[in-house]
């Protein structure tokens, strides 16, 4: 059933094309302030709809990007006409994010969130040494690699896309754990995983092989060992557009060539 939003707030990246945007539909819309708003409407790219979605991350009020970037794969078309209607049709999707906790090299734990993924790089030109648990039990003993994340749908078309990892549906309960340019062992590929499994991921040799841990655009440095796991708690909410649903998106991104 169509839902009413009656107040709009639009919020822009720094971007002139952004910023001119956003007043001319405040213009045409109006703009109420974002914590009364019934839907935020983000302008800019995909850099700034997650900044969004971090932002009003548990205050139950959807998320409508329209793509004033570059990529835009998280946004809606931009255009300025019929603008509530389109909110009103629009399909809604909850995005649960995953949990990092990342203990670093004093003993200091570091919490944050990612919508996209969580991942671990070598952070010196030597490669990483990681081992990796599922629901506490060891699965790969000695991962030789430049890194290795664990993806969210959202993020599975974003960087683990680009490394060889497989692209998954919004709803689907999985989470992708991708290696980044394995060395030992060379075949594995990484693996696919229930969205309620909790990945740890230790530094193996830490203090020769330091490694970093990144959750979206938080970072922390030589971290000892990392868990992952998908928040029971926290939830944001993202709008598109019927005709350019992320079914669609998954589809057409899976038959380039």
């Amino acid at each position: 059933m169509p839902r009413p939003f009656r107040s709009i707030a639009f919020v822009a990246s720094e971007t002139g094309a952004a910023q001119e945007a956003a007043r001319r539909l405040s213009a045409l819309y109006g703009n109420a302030a974002t914590e009364t708003a019934d839907v935020i409407v983000a302008l800019g790219g995909d850099g700034f709809m997650l900044q969004t979605l971090h932002r009003f991350m548990d205050t139950a009020q959807p998320i409508y990007g329209m793509n004033k970037g570059t990529i835009g794969f998280l946004m809606n078309h931009y255009r300025e006409d019929g603008l509530r209607e389109r909110l009103a049709a629009a399909v809604e999707n909850a995005i649960r994010p995953l949990e990092m906790v990342a203990t670093d090299a004093e003993g200091i734990e570091h919490r944050a969130l990612a919508i996209n993924e969580v991942s671990i790089f070598r952070q010196s030109y030597q490669a990483a040494r990681l081992q990796i648990s599922i629901d506490g039990k060891v699965r790969l003993d000695e991962l030789v690699c430049d890194g290795v994340m664990v993806a969210t749908p959202t993020g599975s078309t974003a960087y683990n896309l680009s490394a060889q990892g497989p692209i998954l549906p919004i709803d689907a309960p999985l989470l992708a754990l991708t290696p980044v340019s394995p060395f030992r062992p060379r075949r594995w590929r990484g693996a696919l995983l229930r969205n309620r499994q909790e990945v740890a991921i230790t530094a193996l040799e830490a203090d020769k092989r330091p490694v970093n841990a990144v959750a979206d655009a938080t970072e922390v440095k030589s971290v000892q060992s990392v868990t992952i796991r998908e928040s029971a708690r926290d939830v944001c909410y993202i709008l598109f557009d019927q005709d350019h649903s992320w079914d669609e998106r998954i589809l057409t991104e899976q038959f380039r060539y």
